[in-house]
Protein backbone atom coordinates (compact mmCIF):
# COMPACT_ATOMS: atom_id res chain seq x y z
CA UNK A 1 0.00 0.00 0.00
CA UNK A 2 1.48 3.34 -0.98
CA UNK A 3 0.84 6.67 0.66
CA UNK A 4 -1.72 8.73 -1.23
CA UNK A 5 -0.14 11.94 -2.49
CA UNK A 6 -3.11 13.48 -4.21
CA UNK A 7 -6.86 13.41 -3.80
CA UNK A 8 -9.61 14.65 -5.99
CA UNK A 9 -11.69 17.55 -4.73
CA UNK A 10 -14.60 18.11 -7.01
CA UNK A 11 -13.20 18.47 -10.53
CA UNK A 12 -9.71 19.51 -9.37
CA UNK A 13 -6.86 17.82 -7.62
CA UNK A 14 -4.96 18.59 -4.48
CA UNK A 15 -1.25 19.26 -4.58
CA UNK A 16 1.04 16.26 -4.21
CA UNK A 17 2.03 15.57 -0.61
CA UNK A 18 5.63 16.71 -1.01
CA UNK A 19 4.49 20.10 -2.36
CA UNK A 20 2.09 20.49 0.55
CA UNK A 21 5.01 19.79 2.89
CA UNK A 22 7.19 22.33 1.09
CA UNK A 23 4.49 24.98 1.52
CA UNK A 24 4.16 24.14 5.21
CA UNK A 25 7.93 24.25 5.66
CA UNK A 26 8.39 27.61 3.93
CA UNK A 27 5.38 29.14 5.67
CA UNK A 28 6.66 27.90 9.02
CA UNK A 29 10.15 29.29 8.43
CA UNK A 30 8.78 32.69 7.39
CA UNK A 31 6.34 32.84 10.29
CA UNK A 32 8.96 31.87 12.87
CA UNK A 33 11.58 34.17 11.38
CA UNK A 34 9.24 37.16 11.40
CA UNK A 35 8.20 36.49 14.98
CA UNK A 36 11.83 36.21 16.08
CA UNK A 37 12.85 39.42 14.32
CA UNK A 38 9.79 41.66 14.75
CA UNK A 39 7.88 40.36 17.76
CA UNK A 40 10.17 38.54 20.23
CA UNK A 41 7.45 38.74 22.86
CA UNK A 42 5.33 36.41 20.70
CA UNK A 43 7.94 33.62 20.66
CA UNK A 44 6.30 32.08 23.72
CA UNK A 45 2.98 31.95 21.89
CA UNK A 46 4.58 30.03 19.01
CA UNK A 47 6.46 27.60 21.24
CA UNK A 48 3.58 26.97 23.63
CA UNK A 49 0.56 26.94 21.31
CA UNK A 50 1.81 26.18 17.79
CA UNK A 51 4.65 23.74 18.49
CA UNK A 52 2.30 21.21 20.19
CA UNK A 53 0.63 20.63 16.81
CA UNK A 54 3.96 19.42 15.44
CA UNK A 55 4.67 17.44 18.59
CA UNK A 56 1.36 15.61 18.26
CA UNK A 57 2.19 14.81 14.63
CA UNK A 58 5.57 13.31 15.63
CA UNK A 59 4.00 11.34 18.47
CA UNK A 60 1.38 9.88 16.13
CA UNK A 61 4.05 8.59 13.75
CA UNK A 62 6.33 7.42 16.55
CA UNK A 63 3.36 5.61 18.10
CA UNK A 64 3.23 3.33 15.06
CA UNK A 65 6.99 2.86 14.52
CA UNK A 66 7.82 0.19 17.11
CA UNK A 67 4.80 -2.11 16.54
CA UNK A 68 5.17 -1.74 12.76
CA UNK A 69 8.81 -2.82 12.91
CA UNK A 70 7.93 -5.77 15.12
CA UNK A 71 5.02 -7.00 12.99
CA UNK A 72 6.58 -6.47 9.55
CA UNK A 73 9.94 -7.97 10.53
CA UNK A 74 8.33 -11.07 12.06
CA UNK A 75 6.41 -11.64 8.81
CA UNK A 76 9.50 -10.99 6.70
CA UNK A 77 11.81 -13.23 8.72
CA UNK A 78 9.25 -16.03 8.89
CA UNK A 79 9.15 -16.15 5.09
CA UNK A 80 12.84 -17.03 4.91
CA UNK A 81 13.19 -20.78 4.66
CA UNK A 82 17.00 -20.57 4.70
CA UNK A 83 18.31 -18.71 7.79
CA UNK A 84 21.68 -18.39 6.06
CA UNK A 85 20.18 -15.88 3.61
CA UNK A 86 19.11 -13.71 6.55
CA UNK A 87 22.70 -13.74 7.78
CA UNK A 88 23.88 -12.77 4.30
CA UNK A 89 21.52 -9.78 4.25
CA UNK A 90 22.73 -8.78 7.71
CA UNK A 91 26.39 -8.83 6.69
CA UNK A 92 25.71 -6.76 3.56
CA UNK A 93 23.63 -4.26 5.51
CA UNK A 94 26.09 -3.72 8.35
CA UNK A 95 29.01 -3.63 5.91
CA UNK A 96 27.43 -0.87 3.80
CA UNK A 97 26.37 1.08 6.89
CA UNK A 98 29.86 1.02 8.40
CA UNK A 99 31.54 1.93 5.10
CA UNK A 100 29.23 4.87 4.37
CA UNK A 101 29.54 6.13 7.95
CA UNK A 102 33.34 6.04 7.74
CA UNK A 103 33.23 7.90 4.42
CA UNK A 104 30.91 10.52 5.91
CA UNK A 105 33.25 11.22 8.83
CA UNK A 106 36.22 11.42 6.47
CA UNK A 107 34.39 13.95 4.28
CA UNK A 108 33.60 16.04 7.36
CA UNK A 109 37.20 15.98 8.59
CA UNK A 110 38.55 16.80 5.14
CA UNK A 111 36.23 19.75 4.53
CA UNK A 112 36.81 21.18 8.00
CA UNK A 113 40.58 20.95 7.50
CA UNK A 114 40.32 22.74 4.14
CA UNK A 115 37.74 25.42 5.04
CA UNK A 116 39.03 25.89 8.63
CA UNK A 117 35.73 27.33 9.95
CA UNK A 118 37.03 27.63 13.51
CA UNK A 119 40.04 29.72 12.57
CA UNK A 120 37.85 32.66 11.55
CA UNK A 121 35.81 32.96 14.75
CA UNK A 122 36.88 36.10 16.68
CA UNK A 123 37.96 35.52 20.27
CA UNK A 124 35.21 37.74 21.64
CA UNK A 125 32.58 35.88 19.58
CA UNK A 126 33.72 32.49 20.86
CA UNK A 127 33.71 33.82 24.44
CA UNK A 128 30.15 35.08 23.94
CA UNK A 129 29.02 31.73 22.54
CA UNK A 130 30.57 29.89 25.47
CA UNK A 131 28.86 32.24 27.91
CA UNK A 132 25.47 32.07 26.21
CA UNK A 133 25.31 28.28 25.88
CA UNK A 134 27.45 27.04 28.78
CA UNK A 135 24.39 26.16 30.89
CA UNK A 136 22.82 24.15 28.07
CA UNK A 137 26.17 22.49 27.34
CA UNK A 138 26.48 21.43 30.97
CA UNK A 139 22.98 19.97 30.84
CA UNK A 140 23.77 18.03 27.67
CA UNK A 141 27.03 16.73 29.10
CA UNK A 142 25.25 15.37 32.15
CA UNK A 143 23.06 13.29 29.81
CA UNK A 144 26.03 11.80 27.93
CA UNK A 145 27.10 8.45 29.28
CA UNK A 146 29.95 6.55 27.68
CA UNK A 147 28.99 2.93 27.07
CA UNK A 148 31.59 0.42 25.93
CA UNK A 149 31.25 -1.24 22.55
CA UNK A 150 31.00 -4.65 24.23
CA UNK A 151 28.18 -3.40 26.45
CA UNK A 152 26.36 -2.07 23.39
CA UNK A 153 26.54 -5.56 21.87
CA UNK A 154 25.16 -7.07 25.08
CA UNK A 155 22.33 -4.52 25.06
CA UNK A 156 21.18 -5.78 21.67
CA UNK A 157 19.42 -8.68 23.40
CA UNK A 158 16.35 -7.54 25.36
CA UNK A 159 15.71 -8.97 28.79
CA UNK A 160 12.09 -7.89 28.42
CA UNK A 161 10.80 -7.45 24.85
CA UNK A 162 7.72 -5.60 26.10
CA UNK A 163 9.97 -3.07 27.83
CA UNK A 164 11.89 -2.66 24.55
CA UNK A 165 8.61 -1.96 22.77
CA UNK A 166 7.55 0.49 25.46
CA UNK A 167 10.84 2.40 25.29
CA UNK A 168 11.11 2.21 21.50
CA UNK A 169 14.53 0.50 21.55
CA UNK A 170 14.65 -0.35 17.85
CA UNK A 171 17.71 -2.61 17.92
CA UNK A 172 16.25 -4.78 20.67
CA UNK A 173 12.92 -4.89 18.84
CA UNK A 174 14.71 -5.97 15.63
CA UNK A 175 16.59 -8.75 17.44
CA UNK A 176 13.43 -10.03 19.15
CA UNK A 177 11.41 -9.91 15.92
CA UNK A 178 14.12 -11.78 14.01
CA UNK A 179 14.23 -14.52 16.65
CA UNK A 180 10.43 -14.94 16.55
CA UNK A 181 10.36 -14.81 12.74
CA UNK A 182 13.08 -17.45 12.35
CA UNK A 183 11.39 -19.65 14.96
CA UNK A 184 8.10 -19.40 13.03
CA UNK A 185 9.89 -20.59 9.89
CA UNK A 186 11.15 -23.67 11.75
CA UNK A 187 7.90 -24.92 13.29
CA UNK A 188 5.13 -26.77 11.37
CA UNK A 189 3.29 -24.52 8.90
CA UNK A 190 -0.11 -25.37 10.41
CA UNK A 191 0.93 -23.82 13.71
CA UNK A 192 2.93 -20.92 12.26
CA UNK A 193 0.32 -19.76 9.75
CA UNK A 194 -2.22 -18.24 12.22
CA UNK A 195 0.53 -16.24 13.92
CA UNK A 196 1.93 -15.01 10.61
CA UNK A 197 -1.57 -14.05 9.37
CA UNK A 198 -2.16 -12.05 12.55
CA UNK A 199 1.05 -10.03 12.22
CA UNK A 200 0.53 -9.60 8.47
CA UNK A 201 -2.95 -8.16 9.06
CA UNK A 202 -1.65 -6.03 11.93
CA UNK A 203 0.99 -4.62 9.59
CA UNK A 204 -1.70 -3.57 7.09
CA UNK A 205 -3.66 -1.84 9.87
CA UNK A 206 -0.59 0.09 11.03
CA UNK A 207 0.22 1.13 7.46
CA UNK A 208 -3.29 2.51 7.11
CA UNK A 209 -2.84 4.45 10.36
CA UNK A 210 0.35 6.01 8.98
CA UNK A 211 -1.44 6.83 5.74
CA UNK A 212 -4.08 8.74 7.73
CA UNK A 213 -1.49 10.49 9.91
CA UNK A 214 0.41 11.70 6.85
CA UNK A 215 -2.57 13.87 5.92
CA UNK A 216 -1.55 16.05 8.88
CA UNK A 217 2.05 16.34 7.66
CA UNK A 218 1.86 19.89 6.19
CA UNK A 219 0.39 21.25 9.43
CA UNK A 220 2.87 19.39 11.59
CA UNK A 221 5.78 20.62 9.48
CA UNK A 222 4.55 24.21 9.69
CA UNK A 223 4.30 24.04 13.49
CA UNK A 224 7.70 22.41 14.00
CA UNK A 225 9.65 24.74 11.70
CA UNK A 226 7.87 27.86 12.96
CA UNK A 227 8.80 26.97 16.54
CA UNK A 228 12.48 26.40 15.67
CA UNK A 229 12.92 29.61 13.69
CA UNK A 230 10.96 31.67 16.23
CA UNK A 231 13.11 30.42 19.07
CA UNK A 232 16.55 30.62 17.45
CA UNK A 233 16.13 32.97 14.49
CA UNK A 234 18.71 33.25 11.73
CA UNK A 235 21.05 35.79 13.37
CA UNK A 236 23.24 33.11 14.93
CA UNK A 237 24.31 32.09 11.42
CA UNK A 238 26.32 35.28 11.07
CA UNK A 239 28.68 34.09 13.81
CA UNK A 240 28.79 30.40 12.93
CA UNK A 241 28.26 30.84 9.21
CA UNK A 242 31.39 29.06 7.98
CA UNK A 243 30.84 26.19 10.38
CA UNK A 244 27.25 25.75 9.20
CA UNK A 245 28.26 26.06 5.54
CA UNK A 246 30.98 23.43 5.99
CA UNK A 247 28.53 20.97 7.53
CA UNK A 248 25.89 21.62 4.86
CA UNK A 249 28.40 21.28 2.02
CA UNK A 250 29.57 17.96 3.42
CA UNK A 251 26.01 16.69 3.79
CA UNK A 252 25.21 17.59 0.17
CA UNK A 253 28.40 15.98 -1.15
CA UNK A 254 27.77 12.80 0.80
CA UNK A 255 24.11 12.56 -0.17
CA UNK A 256 24.55 13.15 -3.89
CA UNK A 257 27.98 11.55 -4.26
CA UNK A 258 28.03 8.50 -2.00
CA UNK A 259 24.35 7.55 -2.14
CA UNK A 260 24.13 8.36 -5.83
CA UNK A 261 27.10 6.05 -6.41
CA UNK A 262 25.49 3.28 -4.34
CA UNK A 263 22.33 3.40 -6.45
CA UNK A 264 24.34 3.47 -9.68
CA UNK A 265 26.50 0.52 -8.63
CA UNK A 266 23.83 -1.78 -7.24
CA UNK A 267 20.44 -0.71 -8.62
CA UNK A 268 21.37 0.31 -12.16
CA UNK A 269 18.58 -0.58 -14.59
CA UNK A 270 16.13 -0.93 -11.74
CA UNK A 271 16.07 2.43 -9.97
CA UNK A 272 17.64 5.49 -11.58
CA UNK A 273 19.44 7.96 -9.32
CA UNK A 274 17.04 10.74 -10.27
CA UNK A 275 14.01 8.62 -9.46
CA UNK A 276 15.51 7.57 -6.13
CA UNK A 277 15.87 11.16 -4.93
CA UNK A 278 12.50 12.16 -6.42
CA UNK A 279 10.64 9.41 -4.56
CA UNK A 280 12.55 10.20 -1.36
CA UNK A 281 11.73 13.92 -1.47
CA UNK A 282 8.61 13.77 0.73
CA UNK A 283 10.38 11.65 3.35
CA UNK A 284 13.36 14.01 3.30
CA UNK A 285 11.16 17.04 3.85
CA UNK A 286 9.47 15.39 6.81
CA UNK A 287 12.82 14.27 8.21
CA UNK A 288 14.04 17.86 8.00
CA UNK A 289 11.02 19.02 9.97
CA UNK A 290 11.01 16.33 12.66
CA UNK A 291 14.78 15.77 13.17
CA UNK A 292 13.99 12.16 14.07
CA UNK A 293 14.97 9.09 12.07
CA UNK A 294 12.76 6.95 14.31
CA UNK A 295 9.69 9.07 13.62
CA UNK A 296 10.29 8.77 9.89
CA UNK A 297 10.77 5.01 9.94
CA UNK A 298 7.21 3.98 8.98
CA UNK A 299 7.07 6.49 6.11
CA UNK A 300 10.56 5.53 4.95
CA UNK A 301 9.67 1.83 4.96
CA UNK A 302 6.59 2.43 2.84
CA UNK A 303 8.45 4.63 0.36
CA UNK A 304 11.30 2.16 -0.10
CA UNK A 305 8.94 -0.78 -0.47
CA UNK A 306 6.07 0.65 -2.50
CA UNK A 307 7.78 3.36 -4.56
CA UNK A 308 11.33 2.08 -4.95
CA UNK A 309 10.42 -1.60 -5.18
CA UNK A 310 12.47 -3.20 -2.40
CA UNK A 311 10.98 -6.38 -0.96
CA UNK A 312 9.18 -6.51 2.37
CA UNK A 313 11.83 -8.87 3.72
CA UNK A 314 14.74 -6.52 2.98
CA UNK A 315 12.87 -3.33 3.88
CA UNK A 316 11.68 -4.59 7.27
CA UNK A 317 15.21 -5.61 8.23
CA UNK A 318 17.49 -2.95 6.75
CA UNK A 319 15.56 0.22 7.65
CA UNK A 320 14.83 -0.47 11.35
CA UNK A 321 18.48 -1.41 11.79
CA UNK A 322 19.59 1.71 9.94
CA UNK A 323 17.41 4.00 12.06
CA UNK A 324 19.73 3.23 14.98
CA UNK A 325 23.03 2.08 13.50
CA UNK A 326 23.34 4.21 10.37
CA UNK A 327 23.83 7.92 11.10
CA UNK A 328 25.99 9.23 8.29
CA UNK A 329 24.76 12.80 8.57
CA UNK A 330 25.40 12.83 12.29
CA UNK A 331 28.84 11.28 11.84
CA UNK A 332 29.81 13.87 9.22
CA UNK A 333 28.69 16.70 11.48
CA UNK A 334 30.77 15.25 14.31
CA UNK A 335 33.88 15.29 12.14
CA UNK A 336 33.34 18.95 11.27
CA UNK A 337 32.40 19.88 14.84
CA UNK A 338 35.46 18.19 16.35
CA UNK A 339 37.83 20.02 14.01
CA UNK A 340 35.93 23.30 14.44
CA UNK A 341 36.12 23.18 18.25
CA UNK A 342 39.79 22.18 18.11
CA UNK A 343 40.53 25.13 15.79
CA UNK A 344 38.75 27.59 18.08
CA UNK A 345 40.82 26.34 21.02
CA UNK A 346 43.99 26.32 18.91
CA UNK A 347 44.50 22.58 19.31
CA UNK A 348 46.21 20.79 16.39
CA UNK A 349 44.82 17.42 15.30
CA UNK A 350 47.32 14.87 14.00
CA UNK A 351 46.55 12.21 11.41
CA UNK A 352 46.36 9.74 14.30
CA UNK A 353 43.81 11.95 16.06
CA UNK A 354 41.69 12.13 12.93
CA UNK A 355 41.81 8.34 12.47
CA UNK A 356 40.73 8.01 16.10
CA UNK A 357 37.78 10.30 15.39
CA UNK A 358 36.76 8.15 12.40
CA UNK A 359 36.89 4.94 14.44
CA UNK A 360 35.26 6.38 17.56
CA UNK A 361 32.42 8.12 15.71
CA UNK A 362 31.69 4.98 13.67
CA UNK A 363 31.45 2.81 16.77
CA UNK A 364 29.58 5.48 18.77
CA UNK A 365 26.87 5.62 16.10
CA UNK A 366 25.85 2.04 16.94
CA UNK A 367 23.02 2.04 19.43
CA UNK A 368 22.55 5.81 19.62
CA UNK A 369 18.90 6.80 19.90
CA UNK A 370 17.36 8.02 16.64
CA UNK A 371 15.85 11.12 18.25
CA UNK A 372 16.54 14.87 18.01
CA UNK A 373 19.80 15.92 19.69
CA UNK A 374 21.26 12.43 20.05
CA UNK A 375 24.23 13.48 17.90
CA UNK A 376 25.51 15.68 20.73
CA UNK A 377 25.82 12.65 22.99
CA UNK A 378 27.92 10.95 20.32
CA UNK A 379 29.97 14.12 19.88
CA UNK A 380 30.96 14.12 23.57
CA UNK A 381 32.42 10.62 23.13
CA UNK A 382 34.31 11.73 20.00
CA UNK A 383 35.76 14.83 21.67
CA UNK A 384 36.89 12.84 24.70
CA UNK A 385 38.68 10.33 22.49
CA UNK A 386 41.15 12.96 21.22
CA UNK A 387 41.36 15.24 24.24
CA UNK A 388 39.28 18.16 22.94
CA UNK A 389 37.49 20.05 25.76
CA UNK A 390 33.91 18.77 25.78
CA UNK A 391 32.74 22.14 27.06
CA UNK A 392 33.39 23.31 23.49
CA UNK A 393 30.01 21.97 22.41
CA UNK A 394 28.66 25.29 23.74
CA UNK A 395 30.27 26.87 20.66
CA UNK A 396 27.97 25.02 18.26
CA UNK A 397 24.70 24.71 20.20
CA UNK A 398 23.34 27.90 18.62
CA UNK A 399 22.95 26.26 15.21
CA UNK A 400 22.73 22.63 16.32
CA UNK A 401 18.93 22.42 16.04
CA UNK A 402 18.96 23.66 12.45
CA UNK A 403 21.86 21.40 11.45
CA UNK A 404 20.19 18.49 13.26
CA UNK A 405 17.27 18.88 10.87
CA UNK A 406 19.64 18.74 7.90
CA UNK A 407 21.67 15.74 9.05
CA UNK A 408 18.50 13.74 9.76
CA UNK A 409 17.69 14.08 6.04
CA UNK A 410 21.02 12.43 5.23
CA UNK A 411 20.49 9.71 7.84
CA UNK A 412 17.16 8.51 6.44
CA UNK A 413 18.35 8.86 2.83
CA UNK A 414 21.32 6.63 3.66
CA UNK A 415 19.01 4.02 5.17
CA UNK A 416 16.93 3.98 1.99
CA UNK A 417 19.97 3.85 -0.33
CA UNK A 418 21.40 0.86 1.52
CA UNK A 419 18.01 -0.89 1.55
CA UNK A 420 17.65 -0.46 -2.22
CA UNK A 421 21.24 -1.63 -2.76
CA UNK A 422 20.86 -4.73 -0.60
CA UNK A 423 17.52 -5.58 -2.26
CA UNK A 424 19.17 -5.29 -5.69
CA UNK A 425 22.01 -7.65 -4.73
CA UNK A 426 19.47 -10.14 -3.37
CA UNK A 427 17.36 -9.99 -6.53
CA UNK A 428 14.51 -8.51 -4.49
CA UNK A 429 14.18 -5.12 -6.17
CA UNK A 430 11.15 -4.60 -8.41
CA UNK A 431 11.64 -4.55 -12.15
CA UNK A 432 10.73 -1.34 -14.03
CA UNK A 433 8.34 -3.37 -16.14
CA UNK A 434 6.27 -4.06 -13.05
CA UNK A 435 5.49 -0.35 -12.62
CA UNK A 436 2.58 0.82 -14.80
CA UNK A 437 2.72 3.82 -17.08
CA UNK A 438 5.64 6.02 -18.15
CA UNK A 439 7.37 5.63 -14.75
CA UNK A 440 8.83 2.32 -15.93
CA UNK A 441 10.68 4.06 -18.74
CA UNK A 442 12.04 6.68 -16.32
CA UNK A 443 13.46 4.01 -14.04
CA UNK A 444 15.07 2.11 -16.86
CA UNK A 445 16.63 5.28 -18.27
Amino acid sequence: MAFSESNDIGSGKRLALHWQIVIGLVAGALTGGLVNAAAPEAVTIVTEYIRPVGTIFIRLITMVAAPLVLASLIVGASSISDPASLGRIGVKTLGLYLVTTSIAITIGLGLASIVRPGAGVPEEASAQLLANFSAEATSRLSDAESVSFVQQLVNLVPTNPFAALASGDMLQIVVFALIIGVALSLIPAAKAEPVIRFFDGFTDVLIKVVDLVMKLAPYGVFALVAAVTAEFGFGILSTLGWYAVTVLLGLVLHTLGVYGLLIRLFARGRVAVGRFFREMSAVQLLAFSTSSSAAMLPFNMETVRDKLGASERVTSFVLPLGATVNMDGTALYQGVAAVFIAQVYGLPLTIGDQLTIVLTATLASIGTAAVPGAGLVMLVIVLQSVGIPVEGIALILGVDRILDMCRTVVNITGDAAVAVSVAATEGELGDPADIPGPEAEQIAA
